[in-house]
């Protein structure tokens, strides 16, 4: 079935990713996987290419295009390119960072950071998750005591993408003891006082997305760095959630797509017993249940992104996309991993890579289990 969810601008927009990513990413992607991190120069070449800020109006250096169909290719490409560890920094830049400073940032605000953000000089992450706290948004500890107009910030964080890179961090402190209405948003920056990074993190996969522990220890944030309003923090962060997760989901996905474009070459190559084992039966059935399950979720995808782009898009429908597509996402590379043998072990070969990669996205941005109880809530079974 033809894919009809993209115009001749999304499509063009495709090919400049592809030719970017072969000239940028792909002839040292293996060597930032070993070194566990990419370069800033990735980001700011990406700026350059009009990658980064799509949504960032023209005035402050973007793109002006609020269609988030263009970060849905971008998302596609890099998964497709197997360059995906890397990639994450730059979508969680585009996708999750984005909508906090274009949504709740004062016109200061947005003259002093989207030109960077755009551009790639200003690298951006989001600070949620503690040691005590992970799903469970109302449990950040992180705490925030006003001294006069500033804060003073005190506390943790972990598992932060874009953590030994970032500029800018959207970091979720407690202003005051109620559960969801003591949560503010503020933007920590690189080289504040008590602002320190720990270890970037040694993960299973995504090994070439830095990944790391913050803390701050009195950390003086001015009037000027709170994020919209005090005690409205909770509200932005569970606001932003469904595009998170549909960026998620397009990788997920995407990923499963390119698992199965893998490993359809390598069956045609490969041979045992006198032909290629794509001619097994096993294979082709193993590979007809993966197309199959990848071309219907992919539909599913791309009615979720339409109704994201006409603020259609319900928490509920979001869940279901991220999980499933996360979900399918496992399934699919392993079962294509298995087709490609003892060489599907080895880390020359991207199937090897996406192994790793795609455990966690059963994790992050809410686990399945947390979007099945959202879904379930939704039901009103009693």
């Amino acid at each position: 079935m033809q894919r009809k969810h993209f115009d001749s601008d999304h499509l063009a927009f495709g090919d400049a990713v592809r030719t970017f990513i072969a000239k940028e990413m792909l002839p040292d992607y293996t060597s930032w996987e070993r070194a566990g991190l990419a370069p800033r120069e990735l980001f700011s070449a990406a700026g350059a290419n009009g990658f980064l800020g799509m949504q960032i109006p023209e005035e402050y250096g973007g793109g002006g295009v609020t269609d988030f169909r263009f970060n849905q290719v971008l998302g596609e490409e890099l998964m497709l390119a197997g360059v995906g560890g890397a990639g994450l920094g730059v979508t969680l830049h585009n996708d999750i960072c984005m909508p906090y400073f274009l949504h709740y940032c004062t016109d200061e605000q947005k003259q002093r950071w989207l030109p960077g953000i755009a551009s790639g000089e200003l690298i951006t992450a989001i600070a949620m998750t503690e040691p005590g706290a992970g799903s469970d948004l109302a449990g950040i500890r992180t705490s925030a005591v006003a001294d006069g107009t500033d804060l003073i910030v005190n506390g943790s964080k972990t598992f932060i993408t874009n953590g030994i890179n970032a500029d800018l961090v959207i970091t979720a402190v407690r202003t005051s003891p109620e559960k969801h209405k003591g949560l503010t948003l503020v933007i920590i920056e690189r080289g504040m006082p008590g602002f320190e990074r720990g270890r970037n993190l040694d993960k299973l996969g995504l090994h070439s997305q830095d990944t790391a522990e913050l803390s701050f220890t009195d950390v003086r944030i001015p009037k000027e760095n709170i994020l919209g309003e005090v005690g409205h923090g909770f509200l932005g962060l569970v606001s932003n959630l469904p595009q998170e997760r549909m960026s998620i989901a397009i990788a997920g996905v995407a990923g499963a797509r390119a698992a199965l474009e893998w490993t359809t070459s390598y069956v045609r190559e490969r041979k045992a017993f006198g032909s290629s084992i794509g001619t097994l039966q096993n294979t082709r059935f193993v590979l007809a249940e993966v197309a199959t399950e990848v071309d219907v979720t992919q539909a599913y995808v791309d009615r979720c992104i339409d109704a994201l782009g006409t603020g259609d898009l319900t928490v509920e429908d979001a869940a279901k996309a991220k999980w499933w597509a996360t979900e399918l996402q496992g399934r699919v590379v392993d079962k294509c991993l298995q087709l490609h043998g003892g060489y599907g072990y080895m880390q020359e070969y991207p199937i090897a890579r996406a192994y790793a990669d795609a455990r966690v996205t059963r994790i992050y941005g809410g686990t399945t289990e947390i979007m099945k109880e959202i879904i379930g809530r939704s039901l009103k079974l009693g």
